[in-house]
Formats: structure tokens, C-alpha cells, sequence
């Protein structure tokens, strides 16, 4: 797993598909955001182990979406509360299966290539505490965390947007492209239009640091990047 620090307080955890984010507001106060896909429990607490910190010392995760890569190992925290979207929650807790992604017809190999081999969410261990949130929410670390309801990838997206820090935690509403690092609309999405809709949205917010779900952060000036990618033609 790479960890790859973005700010004294915030690190990126990357998978081999998929990433996830620990936000520090203390040493005994840690918050991730996203969880990996099956399995990823034992690397995220290593990782987290190797800043010098304690696994123990996680508080929340807070999941931006109910998809595999990202919510797949949130039950493997014991009794650390997990939070995710309303709409998204019961797929979370697997309560029943969440609706596939509508695929354009160029993304179906690319979604093929990057699923293969990897574990679905029915594979993986419910969370024993998951709480539901809604957009306008705000959450108990960086200074307060207001949770943005992001529909379009899936129907409870959330981004979390740290104002008294600029950062912004996109989930797959946005992405980085692995080739060459260009910012762009996330892919696979349930419905491409209410995505775009959301990028859009995020654009508006102050933002010096975006965090997406797959491809490198933006670290400096990042609200002038989103409202570039906002402002292309779709």
C-alpha cells in the first residue's frame, strides 16, 4: 500500500484499485474516510501503524459510497461507527444489493478490467454500527465536516467538505486519470447526468485541496481546477 501525505494531519492510502483517506485530528482522534475493498482492514491499520499512530485510535469511517472498493472493508474496524449516506446505508449493511452502475458502452471494458478479481460487497463483513447521514450534516472532526449529498454515481454519494481547512473529499463523484493525472468526471456511474450535476455542484465550494476516490489529490489551488473540469463541455 502507498501512503502518500497531503498535509501534516491528512495521508492517502492507496490500494491496488481504489484509495482510501485518514484525517488526524489528534493522535488519538483519527478519522478514515473510505475503507478499501474486503480485506483491506489489516494494510489500513499497518499503514496507520506506520505513521506512528494506532490503529485504536480511529473514531469513524465515513464511506462516500456503498461501491466494493470503497466500502468493502469497513466492517472489519469491531465497533468503530461507520457513516454513510442515507440512500446508500442499506448497502452498507447489506440489508440488499445495491444497483449496478448504467455503463456507457467505452466503459464497459474498463469497468470489466477493474472489477476483475475484485471481492464484491456481498463477500464483505457488515459493519455492526452503521449510521445513516444526510446531506447538510456535519461531523465531529477537521473543525467540522459537512457532509454534501453528490447523487449520481450512486443515489447516496456524499462528498465531505472541510471549510476551516479547504479540503474536499470528492469520493467518485471526481477523479484523477492514472496516465497523465488530468481531472475529470468520475466514471461508471448510475446516472451520468445527476453526476455531472454534482461535479458541478463541488466546483462552487472553496476548495484548496480535492481528495478523489481513484487518481492523485490536487494540493494546491484545487477550486480553480474543479470549476475547469465544471466548466467543459460533457
Amino acid at each position: 500500500m502507498d501512503v502518500v501525505e497531503l498535509l501534516p494531519r491528512l495521508h492517502l492510502l492507496r490500494f491496488p484499485v481504489g484509495q482510501a483517506y485518514l484525517w488526524r485530528d489528534g493522535d488519538d482522534d483519527l478519522t478514515l474516510i473510505d475503507a478499501g475493498p474486503v480485506g483491506s482492514g489489516g494494510a489500513l491499520a499497518e499503514a496507520i501503524t506506520s505513521l506512528g499512530l494506532a490503529p485504536g485510535a480511529v473514531r469513524r469511517i465515513v464511506l462516500t459510497h456503498f461501491h466494493e472498493d470503497h466500502a468493502g472493508g469497513a466492517g472489519e474496524w469491531g465497533e468503530v461507527p461507520v457513516l454513510a449516506h442515507r440512500l446508500d446505508a442499506p448497502y452498507v449493511r447489506q440489508e440488499r444489493p445495491g444497483p449496478p452502475p448504467v455503463l456507457q458502452d467505452w466503459e464497459r471494458p474498463l469497468h470489466a478490467e477493474v472489477t476483475r478479481g475484485l471481492p464484491p460487497l456481498s463477500e464483505a463483513t457488515p459493519p455492526p454500527v452503521a449510521h445513516a447521514v444526510s446531506d447538510g450534516d456535519v461531523l465531529d472532526f477537521g473543525g467540522g465536516a459537512r457532509v454534501v449529498h453528490v447523487p449520481g454515481h450512486t443515489d447516496g454519494s456524499i462528498a465531505l467538505h472541510l471549510p476551516a481547512h479547504g479540503v474536499l473529499f470528492t469520493g467518485d463523484t471526481i477523479a484523477a486519470s492514472p496516465v497523465d493525472g488530468t481531472v475529470m468526471p468520475g466514471v461508471f456511474n448510475l446516472d451520468r447526468e445527476r453526476a455531472l450535476a454534482s461535479l458541478r455542484q463541488l466546483a462552487g465550494l472553496e476548495t484548496e485541496v480535492a481528495c478523489f476516490g481513484h487518481g492523485d489529490a490536487v494540493t494546491a489551488g484545487a477550486g480553480a481546477v474543479l470549476r475547469e473540469v465544471a466548466d467543459r463541455p460533457a
